[in-house]
């Protein structure tokens, strides 16, 4: 079985979508089910390119014993549409952002992480509410449900 690809996506590569690359490697571990995946994620806006983990997303996966990897913020680029399964998005305007970026969505596979826990919910940004607890808990709700769904569908 080839791997299934997950691309997880905010404006600054740096909090959200670092955070939800690394809680759903260690919730797939856990399920005993990581080999058949490859995560990443990326950037919608250029302002973070090239910095590392923001301070509060490297405390919050420690403090929660979550392993990461040190990564630099990159961009999304238009041929990655392709190259996905699943590009989730943060919050809505991500959404809209990574829509222009890959010129539509054709074949449905660009998401919220809340379509996963069937609700409508943008996960705000924690480089603006500083409140990088709250963003933890809601993305690894989000994660949790993305987990399910994913384990479900593909019977792993």
């Amino acid at each position: 079985m080839e791997k299934i690809k997950i691309l997880f996506v905010c404006k600054g590569n740096i909090c959200r979508s670092t955070m939800a690359q690394f809680l759903t490697l260690h919730k797939l571990k856990e399920n005993d089910i990581k080999e058949h995946f490859y995560i990443d994620s990326a950037a919608t806006g250029d302002r973070q390119i090239g910095k590392g983990i923001a301070p509060g997303t490297i405390q919050k996966l420690e403090e929660n014993n979550i392993e990461y990897q040190e990564r630099y913020a990159r961009m999304l680029l238009k041929e990655e549409y392709g190259d996905f399964d699943y590009i989730v998005a943060m919050d809505e305007s991500i959404k809209e952002d990574i829509l222009k970026i890959v010129s539509g969505d054709p074949n449905q596979k660009v998401y919220m992480l809340y379509d996963f826990a069937q609700m409508k919910f943008d996960i705000e940004d924690p480089g603006f509410t500083n409140d990088f607890d709250r963003t933890y808990r809601e993305i690894n709700y989000g994660c949790d449900m993305f987990v399910e769904y994913l384990k479900n569908k593909y019977t792993l």
